[in-house]
């Protein structure tokens, strides 16, 4: 008899142990859901649940009709929950439920709603069917480019062609976009069409803040904000460059410990021979180091380490002596500059300033001559641990007419005991996709390559024998497209299987 009570108490207190769950997942009641469309977005629908208890949920959602489906992360247990779905195509039908996540998982029925029809400037003919246009290609990810015309614009596009993500400035253009460590959106901002400088002097002295240089040879795009942006489209803080003094320019980009670096335009003051200025001012470039809140914490300037009185092309190019178009750091914390006016990629030691090696024609480093590239962009580090850049191809030594101009994307091996360059890479692209100024390249987690043909306005996706697979054309000149990987969306969604 003991034995059967025993059992009869255990029985007991499990199944009163399941009413309990039972009770406790069925007494989650939703009072409200409302569904709202943030800044009347195609592209991204918030959900406000309200429940009677406090209590976790995620939404499982998907397109009509589609057999792949998504879901949210869970939410924290409370109340009040605001679920963001993003990357949402317009003018389609999303079907959606709401699943309590307690012991026992609570769906309720399947509810749908409509995403509006996107923006008339996203209407365009992204994809030219005559062109390649082979969607997987692009795998999982998606490609984000910038307009810096007005209103500016960051939009990022599937391999279909559709816009799936944009963030629209107010009043400003979008030079350049880049995906931080931190995912979040790193931009530089500035009012269209201010690319063309007009020297005016303050009392024999330069005034940065009012002057938009470029003597106009070489183009320059440069930024008179720079703002960091989460992928909600909010703006998390934004700092005015020009009330500084500061100009950035080319490429920025944000450090592991969240500082913002970038490329800006410094000169100095030299008394060139053969000139009837008694001081003429040199224009150059450095590096600049800044936190979030807008305090410069470092910087370098070429003309620091820079031999003036030996440089026979100085008066040349005394309005853009370097012209630095890209900034990127090693495995060792060092700078990686591009410097297209040398044909060279230098490394400078970021703590004692000094340039440690040069890469190209008249560099440090042993190559084969047919390795030499010309007025080249976007030298970085790729996943591989090489050094690779898009070589524009312009000034080159067959540069003796546009039809045997070619860009192609190269990346080395640099042993830096022996100091020899080993090629690891030469992807050249078809004459048709020559562009002799901007341009970037990205080996992508596929093994194919992402580069920019700026001056024609396309991105394409490369194997690595040069076979263009796939071709994004816009309707603008993008400075550069950058890869975006699907895990940068983990905090809002994943596929389910």
């Amino acid at each position: 008899m003991r034995k059967t009570s025993i059992v009869i108490l255990l029985v007991g207190i499990v199944l009163g142990g399941f009413g309990f769950l039972y009770y406790s997942t069925n007494n989650v009641r939703i009072l409200k859901v409302e569904l709202k469309s943030p800044d009347n977005s195609a592209l991204k629908e918030d959900i406000h649940i309200s429940l009677s208890t406090p209590s976790s949920l995620k939404i499982e959602y998907w397109k009509k009709g589609d057999p792949v489906k998504y879901s949210s992360p869970v939410t924290n247990k409370k109340v009040d929950h605001v679920v963001h779905l993003l990357l949402l195509e317009p003018n389609t039908t999303y079907e959606y439920r709401i699943v309590i996540d307690n012991w026992i998982n609570k769906s309720t029925d399947i509810f749908s709603f409509e995403t509006r029809e996107a923006s008339s400037w996203m209407v365009h003919e992204w994809i030219k069917e005559d062109k390649p246009h082979d969607k997987t290609a692009l795998g999982d990810g998606l490609v984000m480019l910038c307009y810096r015309g007005y209103p500016g614009y960051i939009a990022m596009v599937d391999g279909e062609g559709t816009v799936r993500w944009y963030w629209q400035a107010e009043k400003l253009g979008v030079r350049l976009a880049t995906i931080t460590p931190r995912n979040t959106i790193l931009a530089l901002l500035a009012p269209a069409r201010k690319d063309e400088f007009k020297k005016v002097k303050n009392n024999d002295k330069p005034d940065v803040a009012s002057y938009y240089l470029r003597t106009g040879r070489i183009g320059f795009v440069g930024g008179t904000e720079i703002a960091e942006i989460d992928l909600e489209g909010n703006v998390l803080w934004q700092t005015n460059l020009e009330e500084k003094e500061i100009v950035f320019h080319h490429d920025l980009r944000m450090t592991e410990d969240s500082r913002i670096m970038s490329i800006y335009r410094d000169y100095k003051l030299y008394d060139l021979p053969d000139t009837q200025s008694e001081l003429d001012t040199l224009w150059g470039d450095g590096v600049m180091i800044m936190d979030t809140l807008g305090n410069v914490t470092d910087k370098w300037s070429a003309w620091n380490v820079w031999d003036i009185a030996s440089d026979e092309r100085i008066k040349e190019y005394s309005g853009d002596r370097f012209h630095f178009n890209s900034v990127a750091l090693d495995a060792e914390g060092d700078y990686l500059l591009s410097t297209p006016i040398e044909n060279q990629i230098w490394k400078v030691d970021s703590h004692t300033g000094e340039i440690v090696w040069k890469l190209g024609k008249g560099g440090d480093f042993e190559m084969d001559s047919s390795a030499y590239f010309h007025f080249q962009h976007a030298a970085h580090i790729n996943k591989d641990g090489d050094l690779m850049l898009f070589d524009n191809g312009d000034f080159s030594p067959n540069d003796t007419s546009k039809v045997n101009k070619l860009s192609r994307s190269l990346s080395f091996k640099l042993d830096t005991i022996n100091m020899k360059a080993e090629l690891q890479m030469e992807t050249v692209l078809p004459k048709e996709y020559y562009t002799s100024r901007m341009g970037s390249t990205f080996l992508m987690p596929n093994e194919h390559i992402l580069q920019t043909i700026s001056k024609t306005g396309v991105t394409v996706i490369s194997d690595q024998n040069g076979k263009v697979l796939w071709t994004l054309n816009s309707h603008f000149i993008p400075y550069k497209a950058e890869y975006v990987p699907s895990t940068v969306w983990n905090q809002y969604f994943k596929i389910e299987n």
